[in-house]
């Protein structure tokens, strides 16, 4: 399967180490970035347009949410499948639609990647049936809302016990928090949208890892699902299940069993 990842940050260069460590049957062609660089494994790209002559079956996004519609449109129309990990670009409207539609149109997929909440499958089963609510708490160091906008929300520095700063709905979460909101868009779209899931965002000063809490009640019954990632080595905004979630992704499109 012919790859390109968008974006070599973090999580981008964790996938791709991943994927080389595990020998998967993956051919990493190019990675796309703003601007050149030197001391890559392949290839870069600065041009989404440049897509169409590497004939990709797969582009997958973590570069941020600026990057996902012009790389997704590209992709799409090189004919490629597009799996985006900065989510929270689908709390602008019109935004999803445009990559879906054109999917749509040339026979392709927008995949939406779990990231670092499991238990995505159970929640868009349940959604089959009629949903009732979903509430998703995202609980993290209080240093890992550093440079976010909780700075102006509350004291994480002085803080005592574990504080919710933000409380709303999921699309306006993902508007104000992209860093670390992005699953609260992925939890929307497996259940009941942006506008009706409820997020809350808590700085806790005792977590030593990144919790994601799931409540949903509805025809189906009742479920909550709690998780504790550790964050990304380098990143504390991040959870390393965000990149492994990317690398399973690749793995079950590439491999002959998916799971």
């Amino acid at each position: 399967m012919r790859l390109v990842l968008i974006g070599w940050g973090a999580i981008g260069a964790e996938v791709a180490r991943l994927l080389m460590a595990r020998k998967a049957p993956v051919d990493l062609v190019a990675v796309g970035l703003r601007a050149p660089r030197d001391g890559l494994p392949c290839p870069v790209l600065t041009d989404p347009a440049d897509l169409a002559a590497l004939r990709p079956d797969l582009v997958v996004e973590a570069a941020g949410r600026a990057a996902v519609l012009p790389w997704g449109l590209a992709a799409l129309r090189a004919g490629a499948d597009f799996a985006p990990a900065s989510t929270s670009a689908f709390a602008e409207d019109g935004v999803l639609d445009r990559l879906v539609d054109l999917a749509r149109a040339q026979g392709r997929q927008v995949v939406i990647p779990p990231g670092a909440l499991g238990g995505i499958g159970a929640l868009a089963a349940a959604a089959r049936l009629p949903l009732d609510s979903v509430i998703h708490e995202v609980i993290k160091p209080a240093r890992a809302w550093q440079g976010t906008e909780a700075e102006s929300l509350c004291d994480l520095s002085g803080l005592a016990a574990p504080t919710v700063f933000f409380e709303g709905p999921a699309r306006e979460a993902a508007r104000r928090f992209p860093q670390n909101a992005n699953v609260a868009l992925i939890t929307a779209l497996a259940g009941l949208g942006a506008d009706a899931t409820r997020i809350r965002l808590i700085a806790d000063p005792a977590a030593g890892a990144n919790r994601h809490r799931v409540l949903a009640q509805g025809a189906f019954g009742r479920m909550e699902i709690t998780l504790d990632n550790l964050p990304l080595a380098g990143n504390p905004k991040s959870s390393a299940l965000t990149a492994l979630s990317l690398l399973r992704l690749i793995e079950n499109r590439a491999g002959a069993l998916v799971i």
